[in-house]
């Protein structure tokens, strides 16, 4: 018998997930935006797949409730600000779940709900946080201490272009989340807390060029189940220029919630404006090509010898199924690990980011293996460092 696979959010992710889990599911997929629905229906259709879609409000857990209880697994595609409220949602009738919501709230926070209701939940499992938070884990554990964890990331347009140098491989809206969301750090064996945009720093990465990293919120459940590593920090990459723009845009206060009245006596809040007038720029036009780099290192001893572990990225747009590298990068690892806990590979109950995986032997070869399998390659380095 076929199972039935429910992906919420039909965006540029969930339709890449729609499209893979069709592949060996009897496919749902939920969104509120029927042109939403129409283009990922297009999509798994010029691959030889079929999805079915429905309309449907997922602001609204009991919209997600009714669906839900007809899956035999679930995955979370969307936006932040309704992230926890889905993962809730999901739990309550008893399903299975594998997310990539960059979600504000603690999700680890309905742990014991998913445990009583005997309910696996795989959160944050996309590339950043997802796969960094895997590798992360994997090299960590090989360092004997591990006294240093780096990780940088970035999803950018292959041609860049004036003002903004950028385009959202993901949603707009999460992508300003993670510009003002202070960001959790290790420094000195102790969290703290940071303005997110901080501390930048210039890298050059082979086949790209110079790129520029700040400080963002991507550490996010590492920051609890890494134990004993002094230094850990997540850092976003962009190309040099976007960040002092997005800066001067957020103290000018263009990034607030909080309503203003203007002198006509309208009252605006300048994010709903800011994004109105960001969106359309930000958005990637069909064909217009991306690609994402990551770079995870941890530094410690192995053996008694000072030793770097690295793991390295760098994907680029397909064109043959004509998705973004930055969907198929995040909507992949998604699948995989939902396929795991359909299959029963995976059988921990409750919230796992994904970090905790590393746990079950050989789960992160399987993951990388269909990685791989889908034309995502990570490359993995070790090198003694000179003291």
């Amino acid at each position: 018998m076929t199972h039935k696979a429910l992906i919420l959010g039909a965006g540029m992710v969930g339709s890449v997930m729609a499209t893979d889990m069709a592949a060996d599911f009897d496919t749902t997929l939920a969104d509120i935006n029927p042109e939403n629905l129409a283009r990922a229906a297009a999509r798994a259709t010029s691959q030889n797949r079929t999805i079915t879609t429905i309309q449907a409000d997922l602001s609204r857990p009991e919209e997600i409730k009714k669906l839900a209880a007809k899956a035999d697994i679930v995955l979370g595609a969307l936006s932040s600000h309704i992230g926890f409220a889905a993962l809730r949602a999901v739990i309550e009738v008893g399903k299975n779940y594998c997310d990539i919501s960059f979600m504000g709230e603690d999700a680890p926070d309905l742990d014991a709900l998913a445990k009583k209701n005997n309910v696996t939940a795989i959160v944050d499992m996309g590339v950043a946080p997802g796969m960094s938070n895997l590798l992360s884990a994997q090299i960590a554990s090989e360092l004997s201490p591990c006294s240093e964890l780096n990780i940088y990331v970035g999803g950018l347009p292959r041609d860049r272009s004036w003002p903004f140098q950028y385009k959202a491989g993901f949603s707009p809206a999460d992508v300003i989340e993670e510009y003002t969301r202070p960001s959790r750090l290790v420094e000195h064996g102790s969290t703290v807390i940071k303005p997110a945009l901080t501390e930048p720093e210039l890298f050059d990465f082979k086949g790209i060029g110079t790129l520029e990293a700040v400080n963002t919120d991507g550490l996010r459940s590492l920051v609890n189940t890494i134990k004993g590593v002094p230094t850990m920090r997540e850092k976003t990459l962009r190309y040099p220029g976007h960040y002092e723009i997005m800066r001067i845009f957020r103290e000018t206060g263009l990034f607030s919630k909080d309503p203003i009245t203007l002198k006509s006596g309208q009252k605006v809040v300048p994010l709903e404006l800011t994004s109105a007038l960001l969106f359309p720029k930000w958005t990637y036009q069909p064909g217009e090509e991306d690609l994402t780099v990551m770079r995870i290192e941890a530094i410690g001893l192995k053996s008694s010898t000072r030793t770097r572990i690295a793991w390295d990225l760098l994907d680029y747009y397909c064109k043959s199924t004509a998705a973004t590298s930055m969907s198929r990068t995040t909507a992949f690892p998604c699948t995989i690990a939902a396929r795991l806990i359909a299959n029963g590979t995976i059988t921990s109950r409750g919230v796992l980011p994904p970090e905790l995986l590393i746990s079950q032997k050989g789960i992160v070869d399987t993951i990388m293996k269909e990685l791989a399998s889908r034309g995502i390659i990570y490359t993995r380095s070790e090198t003694a460092i000179a003291t």
